[in-house]
């Protein structure tokens, strides 16, 4: 829902930055494979006990993903630089729930399962519309200019972001944020399924098929 806002604000520092980063003969994989390590490492830190220090990786990490967009463009986008973007991404976004049930499992076991279901269907129902959306030649740079198509909901990358921060500041409401959001991460993802209905039918009836 905020991803759309916050790309204009943080886009121009961030395409400074890439032309910077790409002088230096550093690639938009790179950026993006260590955006990871990071995000692992906030995950390693968390599963340990020690979430107020795991906001640092963590949120250099979420730098590093942006950046390595800035970059690509500053440089040489490729449809596989894309690819090991979103894939890395999703790692990350699973690590971090994986890591505060590894760290109480009686207590957030349940609750990160719970998160982990709907961080999964959420992200099938996203990477399913961006395949439609290629198909029927549906483009946007909403959200920045992308290898695939990002569709908005209620959910977005910057919420999720703002949410992993709650967790590593209030560890021990764990339980409840994550019933919650994953709550509304099902609400993202039907609301999407649904628009897909809406959009893609129309989309064939009017090809004939």
């Amino acid at each position: 829902m905020l991803d759309a806002a916050a790309r204009k604000l943080i886009d121009p520092p961030l395409n400074s930055l890439g032309r910077l980063v790409a002088k230096q003969g550093i690639s938009a994989n790179q950026v993006t494979l260590a955006g990871l390590i990071l995000g692992l490492g906030a995950a390693a830190l968390i599963a340990i006990g020690e979430t107020g220090l795991a906001l640092i990786p963590l949120l250099t990490s979420r730098l590093a993903d942006g950046l390595d967009g800035a970059v690509a463009r500053a440089s040489k986008r490729t449809d596989f630089g894309g690819y090991l973007d979103i894939a890395c991404d999703f790692l990350f976004y699973g690590a971090i729930p994986l890591a505060f049930v590894l760290s109480d499992p009686v207590s957030n076991g349940a609750a990160g399962a719970f998160l982990l279901t709907s961080f999964y269907f959420n992200g099938t129902s996203f990477l399913g519309y961006a395949i439609l959306a290629e198909k029927a030649q549906i483009t946007t740079d909403a959200r920045g200019v992308k290898s695939l198509y990002f569709t908005g909901g209620l959910l977005e990358g910057t919420e999720t972001i703002a949410f992993f921060i709650l967790l590593c500041l209030f560890p021990e409401l764990f339980p409840v944020l994550a019933w919650i959001f994953g709550t509304l991460c099902f609400i993202t993802a039907i609301s999407r399924i649904l628009l897909a209905r809406r959009i893609f039918t129309q989309s064939s009836d009017e090809l004939g098929t």
